[in-house]
C-alpha cells in the first residue's frame, strides 16, 4: 500500500500546468457540447449511438464475428452521419460562438429549473376560450425544444396570463404560431411545428391541431390547442389528442402528467395518454 502512494504521489508530481490546462479545455468543451445537445432532440440520437456502441463492445466480448463485424462497419462511417444528422445543432453552436461575448460562452451556471406555474397558463387558456382566439402552447418535459424555438421569436420572459394572452392576439406580428414554455418561462413565439402526417385524425381539426399532434409525435411536451372556431380547448401527447376540456380539467390533467415526470413517480409507474380524438 505504501508502495502505491509513493508512485500516486511521483506521477502527481510530473503533472504541470500545461496539462492541468489541457484537461480543463477538453472538460470545458465536452461539458458545453452535452449542454447543446440536452436542449435539442439531438439527445435521443446520442443514447441510440450509445446503444450500439455497447452492443459492438459486447458482441466483441463475446466473439460474435458476424454481430461485430456490421457494428464496427456501421460505427466507421458514424462521424459523417453525426455531421448529417446534427447539421441543424452544428450550426447554431457556431453561430453562438461567433455572436456571444466570451462571458457568455464561458458561463457554466445552469438555470433554476423550477415547476411551470400551471395556474397562469390555465387562466390564460381560459381567456383565449372564451373570446374564440386561436392558440397554441407547448410545455417541455423531458425532450427539450431547442430547435423549434431556434424557428421563433425567443422571449425568455416570466409565465404571465396577461402576456400569454396579448401573444395572441390577432393580427399581432407574434400571434401566428406556437408558444414555448419551459424552465418556468415563456421562451419563444410564433414557432413553426411539423404537422402530423397521419390521415386518420378527424377532418374537423385545423391546422393548430394537426400542428399539435405533430410535434407531440416527435417530442414528449404537452400541446395545448384553442379552436378560434368553437373555442374548444384540446391537448395533444404522444401523438393522440383530447378534445373538450375545462380550465378545470386542463389545470389538473397538467399536473398529472408533470408530476409523472418526477423521478420518483416514473419508478412506479409508467403513465399513459388515456384518451384519443374520435377517427374517421
Amino acid at each position: 500500500m505504501g508502495n502505491f502512494f509513493v508512485s500516486l504521489f511521483n506521477n502527481i508530481k510530473t503533472i504541470g500546468i500545461g496539462d492541468i490546462i489541457d484537461v480543463a479545455i477538453v472538460a470545458f468543451v465536452i461539458y458545453k457540447g452535452i449542454k447543446l445537445i440536452r436542449e435539442t432532440r439531438a439527445s435521443q440520437l446520442i443514447k441510440g449511438i450509445m446503444v450500439l456502441v455497447a452492443f459492438m463492445y459486447i458482441s466483441g466480448v463475446l466473439k460474435l464475428n458476424t454481430v461485430n463485424f456490421i457494428l464496427e462497419n456501421t460505427l466507421q462511417i458514424g462521424l459523417i452521419a453525426i455531421l448529417i444528422v446534427f447539421q441543424p445543432e452544428l450550426r447554431r453552436a457556431l453561430e453562438k460562438v461567433g455572436t456571444a461575448s466570451i462571458k457568455k460562452i464561458i458561463k457554466i451556471g445552469d438555470d433554476d429549473v423550477v415547476e411551470n406555474d400551471i395556474g397562469e397558463i390555465c387562466t390564460a387558456v381560459s381567456k383565449l376560450a372564451s373570446t374564440k382566439t386561436g392558440a397554441l402552447i407547448l410545455i417541455e418535459r423531458n425532450t427539450k425544444l431547442g430547435d423549434i424555438i431556434a424557428t421563433g421569436t425567443q422571449l425568455n420572459s416570466s409565465i404571465s396570463h396577461a402576456l400569454l394572452v396579448n401573444l395572441f392576439v390577432p393580427n399581432t406580428p407574434l400571434h401566428d404560431g406556437a408558444v414555448v414554455i419551459g424552465d418556468n418561462r415563456i421562451k419563444a413565439a410564433a414557432c413553426f411545428l411539423p404537422l402530423t402526417q397521419n390521415n386518420s385524425f378527424s377532418k374537423e381539426l385545423g391546422t393548430r391541431h394537426r400542428a399539435a399532434i405533430g410535434v407531440s409525435e416527435v417530442a414528449d411536451c404537452i400541446a395545448i390547442v384553442v379552436s378560434e372556431e368553437t373555442g374548444t380547448i384540446s391537448m395533444a401527447i404522444n401523438g393522440d389528442m383530447k378534445r373538450d376540456f375545462t380550465p378545470a380539467m386542463l389545470k389538473r390533467e397538467i399536473n398529472e402528467i408533470l408530476e409523472s415526470d418526477k423521478p420518483v413517480e416514473k419508478a412506479k409507474k409508467e403513465r399513459k395518454f388515456p384518451w384519443g380524438v374520435k377517427k374517421k
